[in-house]
């Protein structure tokens, strides 16, 4: 534990201490930034994992009508990565105000533009309708979707990192990951009920109510916002007039490595979360030849699963350290590809669904759900919003956004052998693993302070208290 202290919250009468002597975290803040982080993420994510089903199973009919069955996937999904390629410009765009305005501010910016985009998707008309300008308002729409995505689940993670005591936020940190599981959970089941209809129906004006539908969460996350307090840590920073005139400078300037550390350490995972839920949707109704309807209930199991398993592991991150545990998970990951691949090809259902299952688990949110309380522990406090906003949100066009179409493009190109989107899944996972155990432990380290984890003084003071502190520490040093 760092010596050096603030305390988390100036509530109106003395806090309880806890064992470190630490003022302890004001409860009801604590509980509205989990709740806040938990529903805008669902948010995000329903909104991605709609429009990522949509890419998979439909759209390539609805804006795309006038080519092949595969060039249509790959017009849908290069609309779909056009919104990760729209995200580090919203986080470039909407870091500026995260580390000036306070993290409450871009929360609901985000939140409101996130939600606009996808309900005006549900509105616009298709390609029979007004021909070119059709997939042109879809992508407008989508870049909309990630400009707004751009700062979202950084500003949750940052929100809840520093409202969290000392010893809980990885378990609290990790909620924001819950949210994202909500949220692909809440995508599954409307596309389950919008499957339910018949096909005309649902080319018609069943796919426009699924993305018309954002709107109840969109609202229900608002209520919820607007009664969110700002993060202690940027509260001190602004009554010391500490606040940053320009943090997406000062990140390049002096935040650099820990910025390019979480770029790489998010690259893998963002590639196979992205991969997991997108790809492998399109990849079991065109190749393996399963039933359109079994796709969602798959997804459905898995983020339920997938939003347990980022709590347990957030909860294991605040006993182990960070790097241990998100090493295990990377380790595990880099071993998992073929073998998902083979039982994807099997056919057997019980086989896809354990290894759809796997995958949420360790990939789309396990170890995510790490990465809510270690990213954020990486930086100093003048511009950690700014810091893990850009590093995730680069990572992600690299990884995320391309996935789908990178491993379509994969499949085409080498007759469908599942192969080479193995090993391409494999390789970028390695690399976030090598990046991994170049990074520090940052478990408990003091928010309040200017100086990121990196910091070579800042990493030999680790280093003397764990050798003083048992075996428990060193093991994340």
């Amino acid at each position: 534990m760092d010596s050096n202290t603030t305390p988390a919250t100036a509530p109106l009468s003395p806090p309880a201490e806890t064992p470190s002597g630490e003022p302890a975290a004001d409860p009801g803040a604590v509980r509205r930034a989990a709740w806040a982080g938990l529903i805008g993420t669902a948010l995000e994510q329903y909104d991605f994992v709609i429009y990522g089903t949509a890419s998979a199973l439909i759209f390539s009919d609805l804006f795309f009508p006038n080519v092949s069955a595969s060039v249509g996937i790959l017009a849908s999904f290069s609309t779909y990565a056009v919104g990760f390629a729209a995200r580090p410009l919203g986080g470039l765009f909407f870091s500026r105000y995260g580390d000036r305005l306070g993290r409450k501010w871009v929360l609901v910016a985000t939140l409101l533009l996130m939600g606009g985009s996808t309900l005006a998707i549900g509105l616009l008309p298709t390609y029979g309708q007004v021909g070119l300008l059709a997939p042109i308002l879809l992508l407008i729409c989508r870049m909309g979707q990630g400009f707004g995505a751009g700062a979202e689940q950084s500003g949750g993670a940052t929100l809840l990192t520093e409202t969290a005591a000392r010893g809980r936020r990885g378990r609290l940190s990790s909620l924001v990951m819950a949210g994202a599981a909500l949220g692909t959970a809440l995508g599954a089941v409307a596309w389950i009920l919008a499957q339910r209809l018949s096909d005309d129906a649902l080319m018609s004006w069943g796919w426009r109510l699924v993305f018309c539908s954002s709107l109840v969460v969109t609202v229900v996350a608002m209520v919820i916002r607007r009664k969110l307090n700002e993060s202690p840590v940027f509260q001190d920073l602004k009554k010391q007039a500490e606040r940053p005139a320009s943090p997406v400078k000062e990140v390049f300037a002096h935040g650099r490595r820990p910025m390019l550390l979480v770029l790489f350490m998010n690259f893998g995972i963002s590639t196979q979360s992205y991969t997991y839920q997108v790809f492998m949707a399109s990849y079991l109704v065109t190749t393996v030849g399963v039933d359109k309807d079994f796709v969602p209930e798959v997804l459905l199991l898995g983020a339920i699963c997938g939003g347990i398993a980022a709590v347990g592991f957030g909860t294991l991150s605040d006993r182990l350290g960070r790097r241990p545990v998100y090493t295990l998970i990377l380790s595990a990951l880099v071993l998992l590809p073929a073998p998902t691949f083979v039982a994807l090809n099997s056919g057997s259902k019980i086989a896809i669904t354990v290894a759809i299952v796997v995958g949420f688990i360790l990939a789309c949110q396990g170890a995510v759900g790490v990465q809510m309380s270690y990213f954020p522990e990486l930086f100093g406090n003048r511009y950690r919003y700014a810091g893990v906003t850009l590093g995730r949100e680069f990572s992600s066009v690299i990884g995320g956004g391309v996935a789908p179409l990178i491993c379509t493009a994969l499949v085409t190109a080498f007759s469908g052998s599942w192969i080479p989107v193995a090993v391409y899944m494999m390789l970028v996972t390695t690399v976030s693993l090598i990046t991994t155990r170049m990074a520090p432990e940052t478990l408990d380290r003091d928010l309040n302070t200017p100086v990121d984890s990196t910091d070579p003084a800042e990493i030999r003071a680790r280093q003397e208290r764990a050798l003083s502190s048992g075996p428990l520490t060193k093991a994340g040093g």
